[in-house]
């Protein structure tokens, strides 16, 4: 295509991307934090799941890196009132965390005495 053609179509799927975007910040089924977009549909899975439809997807579980992908995160626990799953796990150390590659975490936002495995972390 020539180039005005091709900037024509890029303007268009950009406007209806766009649209598609604020469409689901209002339904509160997507929020925005340093670059990454964070999604959920509020149904229950379990965490292999999870792992598996944010792959089929092209994304990743959440692995909140900074304070403001927390609060994306903590955006959907508030909306659908439940917990969320992280793409964390406990190393062979009781009580140390890790991303799932095995990658040690260089943020954490436990509340107090936690994680207890609870839900309430």
């Amino acid at each position: 295509l020539a180039g005005n053609e091709n900037r024509d179509i890029i303007h268009q799927l950009e406007y209806r991307i766009s649209r598609l975007e604020g469409v689901l910040r209002l339904n509160k089924m997507i929020t925005e934090s340093g670059g990454k977009i964070f999604t959920s549909n509020g149904k229950y899975a379990d965490f292999d799941a999870t792992v598996e439809k944010c792959q089929e997807a092209g994304g990743s579980i959440a692995t909140p890196r900074s304070p403001g992908e927390n609060d994306a995160i903590l955006h959907f626990v508030k909306t659908y009132n439940t917990y969320a799953y992280l793409g964390i796990k406990q190393s062979l150390i009781p009580g140390k965390f890790q991303f799932l590659n095995g990658a040690q975490l260089s943020y954490t936002n436990w509340y107090l005495n936690e994680p207890a495995g609870k839900g309430e972390e």
